[in-house]
């Protein structure tokens, strides 16, 4: 057993088990400090709280004769900020909005700003740089329900020299006015959001859900949001009840998000976990996803912003996290018009999500949108259905259902429409209880996806699975207990591949230039 620390904040550290094991432990551990024991822990990541800046620690993970011991020092801290002390009330009923944006205004460099046990309605606040922001156990901040509470972030403001143009505000990859989300960070470095408290968006008492896909006065804010900021982490806490996506780093790198839990409502629309988007250097480790929409989806904008603000999502890992519920687990796309590569996903475990690994883009989003480099390795997925899919004919947006998207005969390869998927690699994953299909596959005839992988994958099929569409296109059929399907690819490797339950048998490919076959084994009992 080995023990390796993911974070040191000044009051809080997160470390990770190397079992190989999906977001659970091999077995149940105690974690010691100081040779007095502290908790008991079943994940391989676990966040400690509750510890005194600038003091040295020994840290012991104990499972029954085994034993990992590691040394650290939490950081210093310049000074202790109790939100009460600025007149917050923590009663759920007074707006502590302007008292809690003193508290964070005055902290100085290295300091805490500290939320204890109470419920803080507020409105959106504003981050500032080389802070920790403290939720105690038992601090929630409760979002204000009122609209008219919450300041625009305008989408696009021309510069005064005409030359360039300065973006606050987005939504779903365009640069349009936004609120301003409930913790808002503009261009900040080195901020440390902890917990172990909530963050509660408060949104089903609101009016955010109700004409979702209608802007009123600006469209839905975000839980958090990060607009080109630096090194931040977010550590231990829970976020919940989201307006629309809960956690949405943009133009922004170095980002930590560990150990959290995101709870939202299973109809709440458009309620993604953690959405980052032209973004480099990215974690998401040890988090427990459960939400209205997509778990993680991995963004890089719409043509404008590719054409006008190019900035591709690189270097994202997602680790050691539980995602569950949601429409797809991990997500690239659809607005990736910049660009996805680098992403690795690993020792995941997949709890009833409509999708499992889902990739989706179109016609339009133009060849700087480019998916490459992902690669999965060691996940579990249980009644997900279907497992892992590519759709390059995803029918979103006003024309989404248009000729120009949805023809399946070839078109010119133009720069400003025609997008790529690289490669993709699946290297060791168990499958139970899927539906539809194991993996379906569909790159345009003028593209064809480059490369899939599947290597040490075994999914099988619930006998009692129901039809429903693959992937969001048209002209397709409802499918069921469908193996693998692949249509415009350029290169399929299947390695020590299993299906069980499948109809059928051996993978229906259509316009699949070269296959590779070893090992697999179709059946369908």
């Amino acid at each position: 057993m080995e023990l390796t620390l993911l974070a040191v904040c000044c009051r809080s550290v997160t470390l990770e088990l190397s079992d190989d094991t999906c977001y659970f432990a091999a077995a149940p551990y105690e974690i010691w400090l100081d040779g007095v024991p502290v908790r008991s822990e079943s994940h391989n990541i676990a966040t400690v709280h509750g510890l005194e800046p600038a003091t040295a620690y020994g840290l012991t993970v104990r499972r029954g004769d085994e034993q990992a011991d590691i040394r650290f020092t939490t950081k210093p801290e310049s000074v202790l900020l109790n939100v009460r002390r600025f007149g917050a009330t923590g009663d759920g009923q007074t707006l502590d909005t302007a008292m809690l944006q003193c508290a964070i205004l005055a902290c100085p460099k290295q300091g805490t700003v500290h939320v204890p046990k109470g419920t803080y309605r507020t409105g959106p606040l504003l981050l500032k740089s080389d802070i920790t922001l403290w939720l105690d156990e038992g601090a929630v901040l409760l979002g204000d329900p009122e609209r008219a509470h919450y300041p625009v972030l305008p989408g696009m403001t021309p510069a005064t020299d005409e030359q360039s143009e300065y973006n606050l505000g987005t939504w779903e990859g365009n640069p349009l006015d936004a609120f301003a989300s409930l913790l808002t960070g503009l261009a900040v470095s080195n901020v440390d959001i902890i917990g172990p408290g909530t963050v509660d968006a408060n949104a089903q008492n609101g009016d955010w859900w109700q004409n979702a896909k209608t802007r009123r006065t600006a469209w839905r804010p975000r839980v958090i949001f990060l607009n080109r900021c630096e090194n931040i982490r977010v550590q231990g806490v829970t976020l919940q009840n989201a307006y629309a996506w809960t956690v949405h780093p943009y133009y922004s790198r170095g980002l930590q998000f560990l150990n959290l839990t995101i709870q939202n409502h299973a109809e709440s629309p458009n309620t993604d976990g953690v959405d980052p988007e032209s973004s480099e250097d990215v974690a998401i480790l040890g988090c427990h996803l459960s939400t209205g929409d997509d778990c993680i989806a991995i963004k890089s904008g719409k043509l404008y912003q590719s054409l006008h603000h190019y900035a591709p999502t690189r270097g994202v890992v997602i680790r050691n996290c539980l995602l569950s519920r949601g429409h797809g687990g991990v997500v690239i796309g659809s607005e990736i018009a910049s660009g996805v590569y680098d992403v690795r996903i690993s020792r995941c475990l997949f709890r009833g999500t409509d999708k499992g690994l889902r990739v989706k883009t179109r016609r339009g989003r133009g060849n700087r949108s480019v998916m490459d480099g992902v690669v999965m390795e060691n996940v579990r997925m249980g009644d997900v259905t279907v497992p892992f899919t590519i759709n390059m004919f995803y029918h979103c947006d006003p024309d989404g259902h248009s000729d120009f998207v949805q023809n399946r005969a070839p078109r010119p390869v133009e720069p400003e429409v025609t997008p790529m998927v690289g490669t993709l690699a699946v290297r060791g994953a168990v499958c139970t209880g899927a539906q539809a299909a194991g993996g379906y596959f569909f790159g345009l005839p003028e593209m064809p996806i480059q490369a899939i992988e599947l290597a040490d994958v075994t999914i099988a099929f619930a006998p009692d699975a129901e039809p429903s569409y693959p992937v969001m296109m048209d002209g397709i059929e409802p499918a069921c207990r469908l193996g693998l399907y692949a249509h415009n690819v350029q290169r399929l490797t299947l390695r020590n591949v299993t299906l069980r339950g499948a109809n059928g048998s051996a993978p229906e490919l259509h316009q699949v230039a070269h296959v590779t076959e070893e090992g697999c084994l179709y059946a369908a009992d």
